[in-house]
């Protein structure tokens, strides 16, 4: 199932010094958000039925101490519960042809340390370190069989907010960005930093899945688009230290209820977090497709 496409724009990128920059960009995520809103409202007990927000407690209280800290996904993966994973914009920092730069083509990009740009850069993402693991599964089974020999592409904002190949002072790099074919068990493990949470948007993670590297490296054919999100437990603990302070502000101001992508229902996309500070973290999803 494809998604609908930000496909309108420049390669303009956002950073927290030119708000302009990132209006644009909540302008191409608000129309997507409208219509993906609009689609299931009127699906109704479709494929992609309407979630309700979701009631539990996100207030969050005071950032956690520098100990293990974790968030539950309640996502009902299995059965009878079993639903495809809900839709979502790409965003207008895909990196994957349909808004600018194609990364998808680049010798370099299957990967599974994505905190590096490769090719002929050499940036560095820094930030608190996180294990992304995904494991894709084919819904129309009840979740219950991987999907082995797909391909998922993931990428996401650094630590200050920014998109490397669109924002100002990282159009050259091309770090936070990579693919990787599902194993035996439908998974894929991507070695990545803690995303900053920058002006607008829930801290999230973008990805999308085919149904092969080489529809993947060829950047055709996707199968799914969607996006993971943080509780805010694990947020406030990773914002208080050091170069994540602007993190904080934008958190403040924002909840995953009112998100204009996650506000409609999150359940499914809210990943699992096990770690610590100093330890690094580590996030997994199941993703039903």
């Amino acid at each position: 199932m494809s998604t609908a496409r930000e496909n309108s724009g420049g390669g303009h990128g956002h950073d927290h010094h030119h708000d302009d920059e990132f209006d644009r960009g909540l302008s191409h995520d608000l129309p997507v958000f409208a219509r993906r809103r609009m689609i299931r409202l009127l699906a109704g007990a479709s494929m992609v039925p309407l979630v309700a927000a979701c009631s539990a407690d996100d207030s969050g209280g005071s950032a956690a101490s520098d100990a293990s800290s974790s968030g539950s996904s309640s996502s009902g993966t299995s059965g009878s519960d079993c639903e495809v994973i809900p839709n979502e914009t790409a965003g207008p920092y895909p990196g994957d042809g349909s808004n600018g730069p194609n990364v998808l083509k680049e010798s370099g990009v299957v990967r599974r340390d994505i905190t590096k740009s490769f090719g002929s850069s050499s940036g560095v993402a820094e930030g608190i370190p996180l294990t992304i693991t995904l494991t894709v599964v084919d819904q129309s089974s009840g979740c219950d069989t991987p999907k082995e020999g797909a391909a998922v592409y993931l990428w996401h904002c650094d630590r200050e907010g920014r998109y490397s190949l669109y924002t100002d002072g990282v159009t050259e790099e091309n770090y936070l960005r990579g693919v990787q074919e599902t194993d035996d068990k439908g998974q894929v493990t991507f070695t990545s930093i803690f995303p900053g949470c920058y002006t607008g948007r829930w801290p999230h993670i973008h990805f999308e899945v085919y149904d092969s590297l080489d529809d993947a490296t060829a950047g055709q054919d996707i199968a799914s688009t969607s996006q993971l999100a943080f509780p805010k437990d694990v947020c406030d603990t990773v914002y208080a230290t050091d170069g994540y302070s602007q993190s904080v502000q934008n958190l403040g101001q924002l909840s995953l209820e009112t998100d204009m992508i996650f506000s409609d229902g999150y359940d499914q996309q809210l990943a699992t977090i096990e770690g610590s500070t100093d330890k690094g973290y580590t996030a997994t999803l199941t993703v039903p497709v």
